[in-house]
């Protein structure tokens, strides 16, 4: 459609192609990769350079050696903006565009072969001559369809953006924005009707008010800064809102500016705005409500349902380190964060653990004697991998009801996991240490046992995060990876978050045979077949980024997943969805390492999983301020012949979609685990069962 409305100005749209077919030759003589020059950053300020020459100069055999020269200048200052701005994470955007177009304006005043057009006077005469009679009468008509002024300033200025200037060209660009993004069509409009409102607010110099200025500074300005560089929210659209009538102020400022030597301002205000809202929005130490967008997906609406949908499942993965609790079995919460007893200012973040019994008691018989409590003397466990930075091993156990606030800690232990993160485990008993300082503990080792050392008026454990490696470090409040909550009979995954008081909790134990069946390695490959569906082999890769995923080289399908030996869960899906790989990315959406059957995993699916759905699109208009739509996924084990280490595994997965006052479920699946291997799953939707078989 860019393309098709490139061309509603002929010689626009030939200068364009041609500037765009050029630079991307001219970026494979370099050396750059074929991924590279695909991606468009190296050739899009030459196809602008191409449609404004195209636009303002007479065809000659001086333009086209200019156009070419002009281009692979264009090239060259795109791949320096590039690497210099992406040094701090800023986009290079149009700046290329502009100082190249800027340096042939300058450079062809004292070149008699190349001059200015008349072209654009008589319009009408070329689309004549590129589409006939038929063209001319369908272009005017449009032209003059009645509406209101401000729409048809509007589609005018969104044409601008292509050095066009009329309505037919800005109906086809809406059109194809309102398939592309919803989002981005309103921040269009958004950014067009502010401009105007501000202006006329202002008073302002009606000579800056033109179509071009309209386009590629106002609206674009809202777009950037509403929804793609910046995750779509609330605060995205009202800063949008806000910069664009900055950007206003440095039209007019700059066109005080490059009139004197006769050069348009062209998109400058957009490039410095953008690039200035965005390089401040990076110096913010607390990180703020606006969250710059990870990962460009290069659509306002894939930008915000990944982002939201993978802040809690993946992020999560990749900023904490990945701490479980510290001990077997299943332990009550005492004291949880900022508790009335010890647990407050500076040591506040922190959590007593105790084993209670069915009456909530904890201890048997009396309860006049430590070893009547049911924790003292159970093993401590390392909560994760790391080195043995202190010990205390030399306070004695208090009797019941005692308090040793000399030795406030009592026995304890310290663990280094990384730089600036420290575990403390504390209150333990005397001489049942079976690791030394310095030595390195991996997750899961037992450091000791439970006692009743200092502070500690009956045996319990405590557990705090610290940042600073000494014993009397103020803790620091730090969400434990994954753990089980037990809530009404049932085990409750809890994902990268704290226990609360009087929580009961405990690890997740993984089954063998099922961290085995997931463990897919690079280099791995899978079968996999089905009727009606052609064989697919599933590779395991590795990207750049250290993402690890299957690739299905039959239908260029990517399947993103990560395994942390505790989950294994998939992460994005792209490419064909008519593919065995994504009714088994839907299957195997989230998948618990353990075959306890108490367990219930839920998770929700990304949006963009609603491809096909009416209201999907009224959904994208208010995505960044609601979501209505969501797609929920369960799983869990509902078989376990595993006794021996040998037998099946039955998980059992399913999605039910959730709109507004209904509830239906979309899939049931099932998926098969044969002696440590994938032997096979099976999808139901749509009345359709399709069973699929797999060959390591």
């Amino acid at each position: 459609m860019v393309l098709l409305a490139s061309f509603f100005n002929p010689y626009t749209g030939f200068a364009g192609l041609v500037a765009t077919i050029t630079a991307a030759i001219v970026a494979y003589f370099i050396g750059f990769s074929r991924e590279q020059v695909k991606s468009g950053l190296y050739t899009y300020s030459a196809t602008l350079v191409g449609l404004g020459m195209g636009t303002f100069y007479e065809f000659s055999m001086g333009f086209w050696i200019l156009l070419v020269l002009a281009t692979v200048l264009a090239v060259l200052l795109s791949a320096a903006f590039i690497a210099q701005l992406g040094k701090s994470n800023l986009p290079a955007l149009s700046l290329a565009f502009i100082f190249t177009l800027w340096v042939v304006i300058l450079s062809s005043k004292e070149f008699a072969v190349i001059g200015l057009t008349q072209r654009n006077i008589y319009w009408l005469n070329e689309m004549y001559a590129a589409g006939g009679t038929g063209l001319i009468n369908f272009v005017q008509r449009v032209e003059t369809i009645a509406m209101p002024d401000m729409l048809s300033g509007f589609l005018r200025s969104l044409s601008a953006i292509l050095f066009q200037s009329n309505i037919a060209a800005g109906i086809l660009l809406s059109i194809g924005l309102l398939f592309f993004s919803r989002i981005a069509l309103t921040l269009m409009v958004a950014g067009y009707t502010i401009a105007i409102l501000f202006i006329q607010l202002m008073d302002g110099y009606a000579g800056s008010v033109n179509y071009y200025n309209l386009g590629t500074n106002f609206m674009l300005v809202s777009v950037a800064l509403g929804g793609f560089y910046i995750i779509p929210s609330v605060r995205s659209f009202f800063w949008s809102l806000i910069t664009v009538p900055i950007s206003y102020i440095l039209v007019i400022a700059l066109w005080k500016i490059t009139y004197t030597w006769g050069l348009p301002v062209f998109s400058l205000p957009f490039c410095i705005t953008v690039i200035l809202f965005l390089f401040v929005l990076q110096l913010r130490k607390a990180g703020g409500k606006m969250v710059l967008t990870p990962i460009q997906y290069y659509s306002p609406e894939e930008n915000l349902y990944r982002f939201t949908n993978n802040k809690e499942r993946v992020l999560s993965d990749f900023y904490y380190y990945h701490l479980s609790l510290p001990f077997m079995g299943d332990w009550t919460v005492s004291q949880g964060y900022d508790g009335t007893i010890t647990h407050k200012g500076d040591w506040g973040k922190a959590l007593d653990f105790v084993i209670t019994d069915k009456e909530n008691k904890t201890y048997q018989g009396t309860g006049t004697e430590p070893e009547q409590y049911y924790c003292y003397n159970k093993p401590v466990l390392s909560p994760a991998d790391g080195i043995v930075e202190e010990i205390i091993d030399y306070v004695e156990d208090n009797a019941i009801g005692g308090n040793n606030t000399q030795q406030n800690w009592g026995n304890t232990i310290i663990i280094k996991h990384a730089a600036t993160l420290y575990t403390k485990l504390s209150h333990l008993k005397r001489g049942s240490f079976k690791v030394a300082k310095g030595a390195f503990v991996k997750k899961g080792d037992i450091l000791a046992t439970c006692g009743s050392s200092g502070r500690s008026p009956e045996p319990h454990l405590h557990f705090q995060v610290q940042a600073t490696p000494y014993i009397d470090s103020k803790t620091l409040a730090y969400p434990l990876a994954y753990f089980l909550q037990q809530q009404n009979g049932n085990s409750i995954i809890k994902t990268y978050s704290v226990p609360l008081e009087n929580n009961i909790v405990g690890n997740i134990i993984p089954n063998a045979q099922l961290q085995q069946a997931f463990d897919f390695k690079p280099g791995y490959i899978m079968k996999v077949t089905a009727a009606g569906y052609e064989e697919e082999a599933w590779e395991v890769m590795v990207s750049t980024y250290n993402e690890t995923y299957f690739y299905c080289s039959r239908h260029h399908a990517y399947a993103y997943f990560i395994n942390n030996g505790s989950m294994f869960y998939f992460t994005h899906y792209f490419g064909n969805q008519h593919t065995l790989l994504y009714l088994f990315y839907q299957a195997a959406y989230k998948i618990v390492l353990s075959t306890n059957k108490k367990i219930t995993i839920t998770d929700s699916f990304s949006q963009n999983i609603f491809a096909t759905h009416p209201l999907k699109w009224f959904q994208d208009l208010l995505a960044p301020f609601f979501i209505f739509m969501k797609m929920k996924y369960t799983s869990m084990v509902i078989k376990d012949d595993d006794m021996l280490g040998g037998g099946n595994i039955v998980l059992k997965s399913y999605s039910q979609q959730y709109m507004p006052g209904s509830v239906k479920q979309k899939m049931l699946a099932g998926i098969e685990i044969q002696q440590g291997k994938l032997h096979g799953f099976n999808v139901a939707f749509n009345n359709n069962k399709i069973e699929a078989s797999c060959k390591n």
